[in-house]
């Protein structure tokens, strides 16, 4: 039977070596277009470039370096977008901190990171953080904070409660190098010096950091761009957080390369979204199952008048329908990807029938390589599921301090194991089925059942803990417990819940949790581990979820 899927027009994709060539060709080319809108704030293409330079010189006058670390625990907003692209003007590394987590994860993060550089702001969302760093480093009040952690110098409080160890971003601001010394810092960047460490989940207990490098994610958003269609002027909704890499990746410098205006907020919340939608007249977004349900679920949804076109997607084939026939956005690209590949793997072009992107079908980016094995490793033909391996330009250098781990992801001839699945077509399109590891996807948060059992089995009363993902309609999935006490301990669900809920961010909290007295009935492998997939199999009559 002959192909009739529509071919792909050529596309010629050139990015810029670094951030920050990236945003000086973007002011020189749109320099009185906006280029960024939160809240009541507006900035053109000018004043981004000239606030990124002016963030770049206080940064030098600190004593940031080209390699440092330089951590952020702060909402999307004005402040994150600036020391995003000052942090990489100077070839220094931004670290990105979910402003969900707790004191401990917060601190795992600063300390495996070696952040010398702290830049939180006192409060996001009724969260006090000034609060968890006394407990994460009670000389805050008194004197440097490297008593607690050696390495972090510094920090910077974005807002009105400053400890006496910490200083103010105006006055942060209100020192700054010479231009001459930003020039010489930014030509010493290189397009593979390291521009992040995104912290995402794996098979561990701790999240692990993934270096992503200049070239990894500028060559990255300028695929996106093109596969999505965006156009200078298109005005585009990022509702993801920032301290995720689909917000800097897939947002940040997916606007500025493709010269569109990026609109954000301090948190996704879905009547704001859909007021923004509307009145910014915004023509693309991007986002996943849950965020899309939660819009289009809302009563607000058809109260108001929508424009998009275009966007980017990780949904399913409902939703994706949804998106197009509701939603209007008849161009909306279907994608894939993980933060290890920095993020984008495949995507289908805008262009392409809507039948080929409801059915998820992806196009891999020139320069990759995607190959599907099976279990041990052979390589699978089209139309069979298998674990997704990708090589090339998008995979990370690897894990920060991690060698172990590395090794385990990225093999000796440079194959990054997603350990997803998914299976390619006759033509060659990528289709993701599904997370072959036991990562549980909350929403649009990844989340490690070992994390979440770690924390279980510090109760002084539990003996064993095993976490697995459960269907959540408005989540796709949530974690559910089941729980040993020890011998003669009192335990309850509540226990186990209240624990977690004052160690761990909220989405990593059990929804489910079951006291038994041990996992024999559920069945265990030869070298004695609980075989998961039956748990899951209890699981959904235990909790009557189907």
């Amino acid at each position: 039977m002959p192909n009739t899927k529509t071919p792909e027009p050529e596309i010629d994709v050139i990015s810029p070596p670094t951030f920050a060539a990236a945003l000086s060709a973007a002011s020189d080319r749109w320099p009185d277009a906006e280029a960024v809108v939160y809240g009541d704030s507006r900035l053109t293409y000018a004043d981004l470039a000239r606030l990124a330079d002016d963030t770049a010189r206080s940064l030098l006058a600190l004593g940031v370096k080209r390699g440092d670390h330089v951590a952020l625990c702060l909402g999307n907003g004005i402040a994150w977008v600036r020391l995003f692209y000052a942090i990489a003007a100077i070839g220094a590394v931004a670290v990105p901190i979910n402003t969900r987590f707790k004191a401990g994860e917060i601190r795992y993060a600063l300390e495996q990171s070696d952040a010398r550089v702290l830049f939180v702001a006192d409060r996001f969302l009724d969260i006090d953080f000034i609060d968890m760093l006394r407990e994460i480093c009670p000389s805050i009040d008194t004197a440097p904070p490297h008593a607690a952690l050696p390495k972090l110098e510094k920090i910077v409080v974005v807002g009105d409660t400053v400890p006496a160890a910490a200083m103010t971003f105006d006055d942060f601001l209100a020192d700054a190098a010479a231009a001459e010394a930003l020039a010489t810092a930014k030509a010493d960047v290189s397009t593979e010096d390291i521009a992040l460490i995104q912290y995402t989940s794996g098979t561990t207990s701790f999240p692990k950091g993934a270096m992503l490098r200049h070239r990894n994610m500028l060559h990255n958003a300028a695929w996106m761009a093109a596969r999505a269609g965006v156009r200078p002027g298109d005005r585009y909704y990022v509702g993801r957080p920032f301290f995720h890499v689909g917000g800097t990746t897939m947002g940040l410098l997916v606007a500025l390369l493709g010269g569109a205006c990026l609109i954000t907020t301090a948190r996704f919340d879905p009547a704001e979204a859909l007021r923004i939608l509307s009145e910014e007249r915004c023509t693309m977004t991007s986002g996943n199952d849950t965020m899309f349900q939660m819009l289009m679920g809302h009563p607000d949804f058809d109260k108001r008048t929508y424009h998009l076109r275009t966007g980017i997607a990780a949904v399913s084939p409902s939703v994706m329908r949804d998106l197009a026939e509701r939603f209007g956005a008849r161009h909306m690209v279907v994608a894939y990807g993980l933060s290890e590949a920095s993020p984008n793997i495949a995507m289908s072009n805008c262009n392409d029938p809507l039948k080929d992107r409801i059915d998820g079908l992806a196009r891999i980016h020139d320069g990759l390589e995607v190959r599907i094995v099976d279990d041990d490793g052979q390589d699978l033909p089209a139309g069979r599921d298998g674990e997704i391996l990708t090589r090339g330009w998008a995979v990370m250098k690897g894990y920060y301090n991690m060698p172990e781990a590395t090794a385990e992801t990225i093999d000796a001839d440079g194959w990054l194991h997603t350990g997803d699945l998914g299976r390619l077509s006759g033509d060659n399109r990528l289709v993701f089925i599904g997370r072959k590891k036991e990562i549980i996807r909350v929403g649009g948060e990844n989340l490690a059942p070992a994390e979440v059992e770690e924390c279980i089995n510090q109760h002084p009363a539990v003996s064993q803990a095993q976490v697995i993902g459960v269907p959540d309609a408005r989540l796709v999935e949530v974690p559910a417990a089941y729980v040993v006490p020890n011998d003669g301990a009192a335990l309850s669900d509540d226990d186990v819940i209240g624990w977690c809920r004052e160690r761990i961010a909220n989405f990593k909290v059990p929804r489910y949790v079951k006291i038994v007295d041990g996992f024999e009935r559920y069945g265990l492998t030869g070298s004695n581990k609980v075989r998961k997939a039956s748990l899951v199999d209890h699981a959904m009559k235990d909790f009557k979820l189907g």
